[in-house]
């Protein structure tokens, strides 16, 4: 019974974060994939990239660490109709083994005349995203436990800061992303408030896991107060701290305050109520200042499935 009702609650977030205004498997001219890391081709994120433009068009891909940093870009062509596996740790290049991050593959300059030969020119970088219409799908592959998990891709549109050439993208060239929540920056505001799902044992890293990723398009760094509630409703205010600017992958089974008795149930966090006070970045410079996209979704590894399980962060 604990087996079904938990694969139950798991569809349910799931399915709810997609109908609210998270957008997925959709074309457009651009994705990103938010958690991104590889230890060898035996554990690695996997994408798969379907190519629905009507012409071959040049998709141009950014590894960013987690604090949005450039770290190693690429270019491949595709032709209409073509589907592209692109396997992170044969793509990332050396020294990047157990480095997390985040990709953004954007459609360059393409017309009805451009050939596969022509397509990954630097010239059709340097005007920024082009009209395309890309999707893509996305997975954590982890041979030796045979498991397949599930990595959200967040769909286009992608809207560039002004000026971007799509070889030298930096940590303010992605403004927002279509597929996440929006959020209005210098507007104090309860809404949105996502709903993060957890279930822990209290074993630390063993047993019932969950980390929970948080990606956006603007520093999100600092101590943020939050309701952590459990499966019977009642509620405990804890903090939680962001260390990382854009991407954020923690464990809430070490949220200090936390009842231990808070086994199951979800985090309530709303980005934009404040500015945490520690936020150790630039005035002007923090996601609460300068809005834009949010996406959240937790990943709950249950040995009672022998799987990992990747639910949405529901959310108004």
């Amino acid at each position: 019974m604990k087996k079904f009702a938990m694969a139950a609650v798991a569809a349910a977030a799931l399915s709810a974060g997609v109908a609210q205004a998270y957008t997925v498997g959709t074309y457009s001219n651009g994705f990103v994939v938010p958690n991104v890391i590889h230890n060898g081709d035996a554990d690695t994120t996997a994408v798969g990239i379907v190519n629905n433009t009507g012409n071959v068009v040049p998709v141009f891909w950014t590894f960013f660490d987690a604090n949005s940093n450039h770290v190693t870009d690429g270019c491949f062509p595709m032709t209409n109709k073509d589907f592209e596996p692109f396997i992170w740790s044969q793509q990332s290049g050396n020294g990047l083994a157990g480095t997390r991050g985040y990709l953004v593959f954007a459609v360059g300059a393409n017309t009805a005349a451009t050939t596969v030969t022509t397509a990954c020119s630097v010239a059709n970088a340097t005007a920024g995203v082009a009209a395309g219409q890309i999707g893509a799908s996305a997975f954590h592959v982890t041979t030796g436990s045979q498991d397949v998990a599930y990595v959200p891709v967040i769909d286009g549109p992608l809207t560039l800061a002004t000026g971007s050439d799509l070889t030298t993208l930096g940590p303010l060239s992605l403004v927002s992303v279509g597929g996440a929540r929006a959020v209005v920056g210098n507007t104090p505001s309860a809404t949105p408030a996502f709903a993060m799902r957890y279930a822990v044992d209290n074993t630390l890293n063993a047993g019932l896991e969950t980390r929970i990723v948080v990606w956006s398009t603007g520093d999100h760094r600092g101590t943020h107060t939050v309701n952590m509630y459990d499966a019977a409703q009642n509620r405990k205010s804890v903090n939680f701290a962001l260390a990382e600017a854009e991407l954020s992958f923690f464990n809430p089974e070490t949220i200090p305050g936390r009842p231990a008795n808070f086994a199951d149930g979800f985090i309530e966090w709303s980005p934009m109520a404040a500015q945490p006070a520690d936020y150790p970045g630039a005035d002007g410079q923090s996601l609460f200042s300068l809005g834009g996209s949010v996406f959240t979704y937790s990943v709950i590894s249950m040995p009672a499935f022998g799987a990992v399980q990747s639910i949405l962060g529901t959310h108004n």
